[in-house]
């Protein structure tokens, strides 16, 4: 499995499940259209943007244009890399039918592809230990931090989100989201230690 520093932001769940067999990197899918008006998700692909970097990864049909545009546009100031599949004709075994377009999407091509893909677009690759290995922040340590289920829990979340400049209405799952993509688990300690 190839370790790349960026997150490659996909369309769908059966995009992510084929890359997630390929590389060891934060996937993010954009549930499609949905991307428009999630504005968490809009949110955690512009921290990952200016954080880590973005690779987008789209299908090669119009809608995953149109998805990779909009993509561009709300994450502009960050670092993003268009990776991009070859327009091959076929459909997906899952599928019954093709797509309007007749066009295999991202994961429908042989895993080559996608690594050409990535090398093309610039992707860091990087050696060292996976994240797999690296610790995750759960829902336990924001209650341990007292971010959740406590007296002042409400209070201490939102100097948290002040700190880390992160909408006030943000969810804890999003929270998460933004914590374990963007920064350490020793940066989280340090960041919340200092709200005390």
């Amino acid at each position: 499995m190839i370790k790349i520093k960026e997150a490659v932001i996909v369309e769908g769940k059966y995009d992510k499940i084929k890359l997630s067999g390929i590389i060891d990197a934060p996937i993010i899918k954009t549930n499609g259209f949905r991307i428009f008006k999630d504005k968490e998700k809009t949110e955690l692909l512009r921290r990952l943007a200016l954080s880590r970097g973005i690779i987008i990864l789209t299908d090669s049909d119009s809608a995953g244009f149109v998805i990779r545009n909009h993509i561009k546009g709300i994450a502009e100031n960050g670092r993003i890399l268009n990776a991009y599949i070859p327009e091959l004709l076929g459909k997906e075994k899952r599928k019954a039918r093709a797509s309007k377009e007749n066009l295999l999407g991202v994961e429908g091509v042989r895993d080559e592809y996608i690594l050409e893909a990535l090398k093309s677009c610039g992707a860091t690759f990087i050696e060292g230990e996976s994240r797999e290995n690296a610790r995750a922040i759960t829902k336990t340590d924001l209650y341990n931090y007292g971010l959740t289920g406590g007296d002042n829990s409400a209070e201490k979340r939102r100097l948290l989100l002040e700190k880390l400049k992160l909408p006030k209405y943000i969810t804890t799952n999003a929270l998460l989201d933004i914590i374990n993509y963007t920064m350490s688990a020793e940066e989280f300690e340090s960041a919340v230690n200092s709200l005390r």
